[in-house]
């Protein structure tokens, strides 16, 4: 399923007609992110299939792309990018977006999102977070649990409602067992995943059926095990679950994803390749090729 069709971009002449218009004296900011990224890559249409990946190196422009799209579609995110001063005006003056599949014209549907590294780093933080407050939880609900049946407790003087609550919790407190008490007061430590399975686990979660998803460079944290489980997860919720992708990303594993358009943003102009065309995997298969008899 494809909910967006094309992103266009501002060429050169575009931008500085920009600058004549809404500046006196010229553009203030032309050396300003997100401004002369894309014109002279000559990149100014974008068209998209149900699963299309921006390939790059390191300041390539593949994650700037990514972050244009997602606010030209307004998309919900987790956690915030590097931006500056001038890209909200770049993206609602320079750029524009075809799209369907939304509640209103131009839109894609509802629950779809942008999901980065970040997001997924984040997540993880706040996960071993609650598990370390849940550890203090619980260390102190075992020393309530056995100075109550080592020393026994006081009578309660009754002279509120928290007076009750405490006699009520008294109570079950003397009628259950330690890992009992502790389970029900103290909250549960959530199983440490390593970071590789919770961040394949952090999809699986957290992809719909009819969606758009863009994703910024999702193999972070994954091993190459984890890599091929994630581009199966992205292939299958393409041909089964109508979801679009639109992927940064430089892991051979994911440019290898069956039937994906590739931009390859290194190249001056801009051009879509096959996925052995890029330079990435030539490099790859150049080491393999070299140590072949290790293999054999």
């Amino acid at each position: 399923m494809i909910y967006l069709y094309r992103f266009k971009l501002p060429t050169l002449a575009q931008e500085e007609d920009h600058a004549k218009r809404f500046w006196q004296d010229g553009n203030p900011h032309p050396n300003e992110y997100p401004y002369g990224i894309f014109p002279f890559k000559r990149l100014t249409n974008v068209d998209f299939s149900e699963i299309t990946i921006f390939y790059g190196g390191n300041g390539s422009g593949k994650s700037t792309l990514l972050n244009l799209i997602a606010e030209s579609l307004k998309l919900p995110r987790i956690t915030p990018f590097n931006r500056s001063t001038y890209f909200d005006e770049y993206v609602s003056r320079m750029c524009s977006h075809e799209a369907t599949g939304g509640v209103r014209k131009n839109t894609v549907p509802n629950g779809s999102a942008i999901y980065t590294s970040d997001d997924v780093f984040f997540d993880l933080l706040d996960r071993r977070v609650d598990n370390e407050e849940a550890f203090i939880r619980r260390q102190e609900r075992e020393e309530e649990h056995r100075a109550l049946h080592n020393y026994g407790g006081g009578a309660i003087e009754f002279r509120s409602m928290d007076d009750y609550d405490e006699l009520v919790r008294q109570i079950d407190l003397r009628r259950k067992t330690m890992t009992q008490y502790v389970n029900q007061y103290g909250g549960r430590i959530r199983t440490p995943d390593s970071n590789g399975e919770y961040a394949l686990n952090f999809f699986q979660d957290h992809f719909r059926d009819d969606r758009l998803y863009l994703l910024d460079e999702p193999e972070n944290s994954l091993s190459p095990k984890f890599q091929i489980q994630l581009i199966q997860l992205i292939q299958d919720c393409a041909r089964f679950y109508n979801c679009q992708f639109v992927i940064s990303t430089h892991s051979p594993f994911v440019m290898s994803l069956k039937g994906a358009l590739i931009y390859d943003l290194d190249s001056i102009p801009v051009e879509t390749k096959p996925w052995y065309e890029l330079e990435n995997m030539k490099l790859y298969y150049q080491l393999f090729k070299e140590n072949q008899h290790k293999f054999e």
